[in-house]
């Protein structure tokens, strides 16, 4: 499970429809709608939230706009919370710069049109506020 904490824009075709297919298995496991991946680490930052469902549904909506932007469909009714407030999740610069490093590589290879069109430095998706730091705990480098 990857729920990229980069800004949904900043992720390729294969990169943003995989993070939309993982951030509903998030949102079923967040809403005990399935007994796999409950102890995923991913998850924790969402669980720290105070309301985690309405983090995860957030963070799906973000990629459902930049897939609508791009000309895709991502059903908007899969989103339980639609209008879910911003959550702040604190992700850190190193786990951004970690997770940027780690698109880039794979995009280099299966889209190089896409890597070649890639700032210089990550944004962070708005679901997450950007803090000073590491690669974070939950991250399986």
């Amino acid at each position: 499970m990857r729920l990229w904490s980069l800004h949904p824009s900043l992720l390729d075709r294969a990169a943003l429809v995989a993070c939309w297919r993982e951030g509903l298995l998030a949102q079923a496991v967040l809403s005990g709608k399935t007994r796999g991946y409950t102890r995923h680490p991913q998850l924790e930052r969402f669980r720290a939230a105070d309301e985690p469902l309405a983090a995860i549904d957030h963070f799906l909506t973000q990629q459902q706009i930049e897939a609508t932007v791009r000309g895709y469909r991502f059903d908007r009714t899969r989103i339980q919370i639609p209008d879910a407030a911003a959550p702040a999740i604190p992700v850190t610069q190193g786990q951004l710069d970690y997770e940027f490093a780690h698109l880039r590589m794979k995009v280099s290879v299966r889209a190089p049109e896409w890597f070649r069109l890639l700032p210089p430095r990550p944004t962070a998706a708005d679901t997450f506020t950007v803090v000073p730091g590491g690669i974070e705990s939950w991250e399986r480098p």
